[in-house]
């Protein structure tokens, strides 16, 4: 009797250290599993290199002795002056000298800031109504000078956006206002249509159709900046 509780007591702390053991073993296996996860899981992020903005899309007049009512054309990508202003900046101030001030007409911008931070700079912003022309943009830099771009529409097509900015950018083109020319080329383009509608095939070889005289489709190139196009 004392023998076989001896052996059973024996039996049972031998079996107990074994068990013991074991799970300390699986213990130590799971943890290793567990570190080589978080190894995997939590592997640095790739790293990306900031994505620049796109350069502004601009034709502007060179120096001559008329600018005329324009001095050239923008066009924008948005209707948005926060993320547009800059870009633009970023090309005038270097040819025009640092702008300090913008103003538009409301109609076609929602939202108009007072200023806008640019290139270690502020920019102001006004707005007036209906001293300033819908589709133009004006511009002011300190103790240099005072320019006005055409705005053309960030929805244009880009035929006719390139028409417009040739046509505000051009010396031999007629003086305009930026409504007028904007005008002139709706007309255009709507006389051209009427005139023989083109197959679907055919667009692409004839463009949009003959120049009107209000809109040039031809410039000197010399006489003007074309940037970002």
């Amino acid at each position: 009797m004392d023998s076989t509780e001896g052996i059973s007591h024996t039996g049972f702390h031998a079996g107990s250290f074994s068990a013991r053991d074991e799970t300390r073993v699986a213990a130590e296996a799971a943890r290793r599993r567990v570190r080589i996860m978080s190894a995997t899981l939590h592997e640095p992020l790739p790293h990306h290199e900031p994505v620049a903005a796109p350069a502004a899309r601009l034709a502007l007049k060179t120096d001559g002795p008329s600018r005329g009512l324009l001095d050239g054309a923008w066009w924008p990508r948005s209707r948005d002056l926060l993320s547009e202003l800059p870009a633009l900046t970023d090309v005038l101030d270097p040819l025009w000298g640092r702008i300090t001030r913008i103003a538009v007409n409301p109609k076609y911008w929602p939202v108009i800031p007072h200023e806008i931070a640019v290139g270690g700079h502020v920019v102001k912003v006004g707005w007036f109504s209906p001293e300033i022309d819908p589709h133009k943009l004006l511009l002011l830099s300190y103790g240099t000078g005072r320019w006005d771009l055409l705005v053309v529409p960030p929805e244009t097509e880009t035929k006719s956006a390139a028409r417009l900015m040739a046509a505000a950018s051009d010396y031999d083109g007629p003086p305009l206002t930026a409504s007028a020319l904007m005008a002139a080329d709706e007309t255009r383009h709507a006389v051209s249509t009427a005139d023989r509608p083109l197959e679907p095939d055919e667009a692409g070889k004839y463009g949009d159709g003959p120049a009107s005289a209000a809109v040039p489709a031809r410039t000197d190139r010399a006489s003007r900046l074309v940037i970002g196009m």
